[in-house]
């Protein structure tokens, strides 16, 4: 799927992708990118802690990063979006294949967005839940 309008502007004002450099070392590729709906995934080979399964930072790190990107393709041009709270649950362990990220807009403001994050595996079982705050700032 390509990434609506301002996503598009945003990503063309961005170097080296939407996600950063962290997201690039995780391995996370974007699949659709909106400030209401953005979805993502990231393999479990890297990302594992040492039992074998997805480290629960690896979910916060997919989670953080599509829920900051979409809150910056709502912040618009001249504004920019920040964290300030992140919550994580995590309800089951995945140890292969796909993590897919699914970030779904619940308040799209004018000085503060938040986002639900879920979490699944290839069989499309919850794997973790987060919710991500955005304070939007003026440049």
């Amino acid at each position: 799927m390509q990434p609506d309008e301002a996503a598009q502007r945003l990503l063309q004002e961005r170097e080296g992708g939407p996600g950063g450099e962290l997201a690039e070392r995780m391995g996370i590729e974007f699949l659709e990118l909106s400030a209401e709906r953005s979805v993502a995934r990231m393999p479990a080979e890297g990302n594992r802690q040492p039992v074998g399964f997805v480290h629960g930072g690896a979910y916060c790190v997919i989670a953080e990063t599509l829920g900051s990107v979409s809150a910056n393709i709502h912040a618009g041009p001249g504004r920019y979006a920040v964290g300030v709270d992140l919550n994580a649950t995590h309800t089951r362990s995945i140890t292969s294949g796909w993590v897919t990220a699914e970030c779904t807009a619940l308040h799209l403001g004018r000085s503060m967005t938040v986002h639900e994050i879920v979490c699944r595996d290839d069989e499309g079982r919850r794997a973790s839940t987060i919710r991500i705050t955005n304070f939007v700032k003026d440049r």
